[in-house]
């Protein structure tokens, strides 16, 4: 059913472009090469089965931990809001 100018399949692909686009950014944040022995920043050595688990790591758990909280994706849409606002 097509609403507007929108096409058929329209909010189908405006949730897949949404998706991709997490998608690029998580993986942006995925490190890569050679993983330090200690936390840049507290100093901590980096457990070996860490830096053998993810390569190019460069923190601790406890400060990636902090790191993953403070840089928390933020999304700009309520995807789940009720049907009456998605009519208006």
């Amino acid at each position: 059913m097509a609403v507007g100018w929108a096409g058929d399949n329209a909010v189908n692909e405006q949730i897949e472009d949404s998706i991709n686009d997490e998608i690029t950014r998580a993986r942006q944040n995925v490190p890569s090469g050679e993983s330090l022995e200690y936390c840049e920043e507290c100093g901590e050595e980096i457990p070996e089965a860490r830096r053998k688990a993810l390569p190019g790591v460069r923190l601790c758990i406890s400060c990636q931990e902090e790191f993953d909280r403070r840089h928390k994706a933020v999304s700009l849409y309520n995807r789940r809001g009720s049907k009456d606002s998605q009519l208006k």
